[in-house]
């Protein structure tokens, strides 16, 4: 093989494939870090296994598998009000395609008010507070300016209800049973100390805090962390999407907007 074929290669240490004897572009045998996905995973390993494996190279404990599932169920909905959502509800009775709408929802959740980015922040933190209290309380009290990053500096503190008066009950339930599920120990340091934590940041605890949380326990980078939580909002979103299209615009829920001087009410 001369070097410029070899330098045309794909790397990856992620996947292998073995081609068919009588057709070099069809694929006989595929691998995910070594494990044949057809030939054994397949009827075997579920949906977040195969995702776990994919992302951190290994199969993962029942406990992680348990946890990143529980996780996928929390996430799979985030509900209609979440702007990535609606999003996606506005592609869908607007007529767009199904690629449009999911875009829609990615572009939208993507940020750092309950988005991914927010995840991302919070894991960040994480890696530099541990479970030390005071770090955190330290971090709250003034949080870092990253000022060479392309994002603007959030106008919350990451994982706290910017909007919120108290946790709400999805928030208390999700984090109670994260906890009991976690072989490791943010998610059991988060639930004693939530109170703390809130009090410090003048906010509820927010979703955003839960999911970040988790996936540190399962051992997820920052970054990981961001994708997988775009990735696991997706059901939500093009369920949603699909229900609008079929209702129209004439039952799409807008937002009761209060005009001064509305010329509508001059008849009357």
């Amino acid at each position: 093989m001369s070097n410029d074929s070899k330098s045309e290669q794909i790397r990856t240490r992620i996947w292998l494939e073995e081609p068919e004897p009588d057709n070099p572009f069809a694929t006989r045998a595929a691998y995910c870090h070594g494990y044949d996905v057809y030939g054994a995973m397949l009827g075997q390993a579920r949906w977040v296994e195969m995702l776990y494996l994919l992302f951190r190279g290994e199969v993962p404990t029942s406990a992680q598998a348990e946890l990143l599932e529980a996780v996928a169920v929390v996430l799979a909905n985030p509900g209609p009000r979440d702007p990535s959502v609606h999003a996606a509800m506005c592609g869908g009775v607007g007529g767009s395609t199904a690629a449009a709408c999911l875009i829609a929802a990615l572009a939208v959740g993507a940020g750092q008010l309950s988005g991914g980015r927010e995840v991302f922040l919070v894991m960040e933190a994480w890696n530099s507070c541990g479970t030390d209290l005071d770090a955190w309380q330290r971090r709250l009290a003034t949080p870092p300016d990253d000022t060479v990053s392309i994002w603007p500096m959030p106008e919350h503190l990451p994982g706290f209800d910017p909007h919120g008066v108290s946790t709400t009950t999805p928030v208390q339930q999700t984090l109670s049973h994260l906890a009991c599920v976690s072989v490791e120990s943010r998610l059991i340091w988060l639930e004693m100390n939530r109170a703390s934590l809130e009090a410090v940041a003048g906010r509820p605890l927010a979703m955003s805090c839960v999911a970040a949380t988790a996936f540190c326990d399962l051992g997820f980078t920052p970054e990981q962390g961001e994708m997988f939580y775009l990735l696991l909002r997706l059901p939500g979103a093009a369920a949603h999407a699909l229900e609008q299209r079929q209702y129209g615009h004439k039952k799409f829920p807008f937002f009761k907007v209060e005009l001064e001087n509305d010329p509508a009410m001059e008849d009357r």
